[in-house]
């Protein structure tokens, strides 16, 4: 869908649906909280395999050309 992303995800952990308690190795924290950051959303699909949304560019909404954010928590071969 077209959905609109209004901001950036800060500190974003990915948990796996159905999953409850505290976050474990591989649940990958997402971060583009900071200057030219631009991931909008985040969706788990398996373990290896996630959806990304990229916002689009402030300056020219009709392109999104480029990525910047930070990946933490990952696990060996993950």
């Amino acid at each position: 869908s077209d959905d609109i992303i209004a901001g950036n995800v800060s500190k974003y952990i990915v948990l796996p649906a159905g999953y409850c308690g505290q976050p474990k190795k591989g649940h990958l924290i997402f971060d583009a909280c900071f200057e030219s950051g631009n991931l909008g959303r985040v969706d788990h699909v398996t373990e290896f395999e996630y959806d990304l949304f990229i916002r689009p560019d402030t300056c020219n909404p009709r392109f999104r050309v480029w990525f910047n954010f930070t990946v933490e928590n990952v696990k060996e071969s993950q």
